[in-house]
């Protein structure tokens, strides 16, 4: 190679290496250009383990621990994002992540990291005092909620929570002589809503269209008692999501929900299932 070549190779390299390069003078291998042509749609941080403060009916805030992700947009040009500026923003809202900074924090995520959209999802045990039906035995009882966060050019948010409940087989009940077949339930129930709605309530609403109610500490008079709730009153899955569904077409903070409902069925080595969608627009008709 003569040496006007090896100058103008070093020429091109050592310009290539001065466009990436940030302030600090390390190379920024984000910045450099992809010509795939190929934009993606999320990018980010995966399960997280981080604290964050919820919002708490009786007692204002809960503190609790979520898994959360942390996503946004890459133009078809950037060949990577800036994964430690999720974990910068996360740190700057220490103490401070709830329901009503997501908002915020989605704006941040877009502007740090240079995207038009961004999404940030937490999942986390939340924890309600309950209280037995017949001993009054109070005790703790835990429910796995979820918010989810994304910001383009409008704002979105989604509620949810998962309720266990009791279903007793209505068809187990009418053919056998002795008793009936029960199992626990899961209802997921995810909202979008005009105004702020309680966990509490939400959870509550669930809890009202099983057979009857899941409690973490129960007295024998206590099972007895929801022993017989159920047994008077037997739900297939299809009945557990059509109440749920009815119950929330009367809250007119709801726009859309999505009600589904998994039976892990006591005598067969599967689970039933069922689910509602509905908008506000159809639901409500």
């Amino acid at each position: 190679m003569s040496k006007a070549s090896k100058d103008s190779s070093h020429h091109a390299s050592h310009s290539t290496h001065h466009d990436i390069r940030e302030t600090g003078g390390m190379p920024d291998m984000q910045k450099t250009r992809d010509n795939r042509n190929i934009a993606i749609d999320k990018v980010g941080v995966k399960d997280i383990s981080y604290p964050i403060v919820v919002m708490d009916k009786s007692k204002e805030h809960q503190q609790t621990v979520a898994r959360i992700n942390m996503y946004v947009d890459l133009p078809h040009h950037f060949k990577g994002t800036h994964m430690s500026r999720f974990i910068e923003i996360l740190n700057q809202y220490h103490g401070q992540i709830s329901i009503d900074r997501m908002n915020t924090m989605l704006s941040d995520m877009k502007e740090r990291l240079e995207a038009s959209s961004a999404h940030l999802e937490l999942e986390f045990p939340y924890f309600i005092e309950k209280q037995a039906p017949i001993s009054k035995a109070r005790s703790l009882m835990e429910y796995q909620c979820r918010m989810v966060g994304s910001l383009g050019e409008s704002y979105d948010f989604i509620l949810g929570v998962t309720v266990p409940v009791t279903s007793l087989c209505p068809c187990s009940r009418e053919i056998s002589a002795r008793g009936a077949h029960n199992q626990r339930s899961a209802v997921k129930v995810e909202v979008r809503y005009t105004d702020h709605i309680w966990l509490e309530d939400l959870v509550s609403w669930v809890e009202e269209c099983g057979s009857a109610p899941v409690y973490s500490l129960l007295k024998r008079e206590d099972e007895k008692a929801l022993t017989e709730q159920a047994y008077d009153n037997p739900m297939f899955v299809e009945d557990v999501v059509r109440a749920v569904t009815q119950r929330l077409l009367k809250v007119p903070e709801v726009t859309w929900f999505r009600v589904a409902c998994e039976n892990f069925e006591s005598i067969h080595n599967h689970s039933a299932y069922a689910m509602v969608e509905r908008q506000e627009s159809t639901g409500r008709g």
